[in-house]
């Protein structure tokens, strides 16, 4: 447990971020930031990417177990039917600004689908469980809904007979994936599952130890999302390619960003000090898609960024700066065309899995003593510190 921060002298404020602060324990997901590696209940990335689907692995955060053939295909199923969402969102998406921010679309979609959810304020775990099925289920509906809308053309319904990542590249684009996209779209879902306590999913044990209900505590996860510093860096790493343009650009840009002060878009990691395990693996799929699709444009300054900006920041003594799972998860949906500031939104109907898991841990532990509110603490270090209070002056006599 870090110890207690104090203030500056002169009364600066010394913000930590809660760095090596636990503030609770979980079986979900652990990372080792040393060694790059990253387990879902136990199993590692790389062995769910190479083996799993995306179905499986968001029974597996939920429950806490792998499932059997059997429960997959029930778990399978009940996702399959509770894709549609209320046609209000559909007309909801028609009539706001087609200029909205894709993910304060997708925020404000949250309590609409709690409030056509009879179960929304029913607290039990198999409630909650019921109510991330939905969730699950439904945000990529809504988010390819939003996409066609705003574009002017038709909203695409859910198929049944297509897999959790083929059917939302089929309402998104109108015709059915290529089966090897859509299998790495599958995984690049796998990869964004869970990653313990990053900011969003802690705002969502935040709002859930309030007793907040699901879709409460879903809607301040995606707020927490947006940022670029979060989920919103994968659109923000586009748009430094675009910026970038040609190889012969790269190392001034990045010389000049850290000159003055600036970042690189998806270098470096909170916990991570080696290359990101999810970033390695979407490397090999940018690569494979940009020859699969002819777009290796993007893959190839990517590459070649990744190579120059780890020599830059080894020159300024900083080794333990790699791509994280932002970097090249860029150039994959880039070429699967798919817009940049959906990238965001993707992250969230994957990551909707770990913040219900979360959510629903949140609420129901066995630990001891049991989840309390969060509550934490902070140093004052402003006016009348003493606490006697400043002396009231009338507004007539101020100067």
């Amino acid at each position: 447990m870090a110890e207690k921060t104090k203030g500056h002298p002169g009364g600066a404020t010394k913000n930590t971020g809660l760095r090596d602060v636990v503030a609770a324990s979980t079986r979900i997901s652990q990372v080792d930031g040393k060694r790059g590696i990253l387990v879902y209940r136990g199993y590692t990335i790389e062995t769910l990417a190479e083996n799993s689907s995306y179905e499986e692995v968001a029974y597996l955060i939920l429950y806490g177990k792998m499932p059997t053939q059997i429960e997959l295909d029930q778990f399978t199923e009940q996702l399959k039917r509770e894709r549609w969402i209320p046609r209000v969102l559909v007309e909801f998406g028609q009539r706001i600004p087609h200029t909205t921010a894709p993910m304060d679309v997708l925020q404000g979609t949250v309590p609409i689908l709690g409030g056509y959810d009879n179960e929304a304020s029913v607290e039990t775990r198999e409630a909650n469980i019921r109510k991330a099925i939905r969730l699950i289920a439904k945000l990529p509906t809504a988010v390819a809904c939003w996409a066609r809308s705003r574009e002017g053309r038709d909203f695409i319904a859910p198929r049944e007979d297509l897999s959790h990542a083929a059917n939302f590249l089929y309402m998104l684009h109108g015709k059915e994936p290529d089966p090897e996209v859509a299998r790495i779209f599958d995984i690049c879902l796998i990869l964004h599952a869970d990653h313990q306590f990053n900011a969003s999913t802690f705002a969502c044990r935040v709002v859930a130890s309030t007793r907040a209900h699901m879709y409460s505590a879903v809607g301040a996860g995606i707020g927490a999302l947006a940022g670029v510093l979060h989920g919103g860096a994968n659109e923000e790493v586009m748009k430094q390619l675009k910026e970038i343009g040609a190889p012969e650009y790269l190392e001034s840009f990045v010389r000049e960003k850290l000159d003055g002060g600036g970042r690189i878009m998806g270098m470096g990691h909170a916990l991570y000090k080696t290359m990101d395990p999810r970033a390695s693996i979407l490397k090999s799929f940018a690569s494979s898609l940009a020859e699969r699709t002819n777009s290796r444009q993007w893959f190839e300054l990517s590459s070649k960024l990744d190579e120059v900006a780890r020599k830059e920041f080894k020159a300024r003594g900083k080794e333990n700066i790699h791509p994280n799972v932002d970097f090249y998860s860029a150039s994959v949906y880039t070429a699967m065309g798919i817009p940049t500031d959906l990238f965001t939104p993707i992250f969230a109907i994957s990551r909707v899995t770990g913040w219900a898991a979360h959510i629903i841990e949140e609420k129901f532990a066995d630990a001891q003593p049991k989840p309390v509110i969060y509550r934490p603490e902070a140093e004052y270090i402003g006016p009348g510190k003493d606490l006697k209070g400043l002396k009231y002056i009338p507004i007539k006599l101020r100067e």
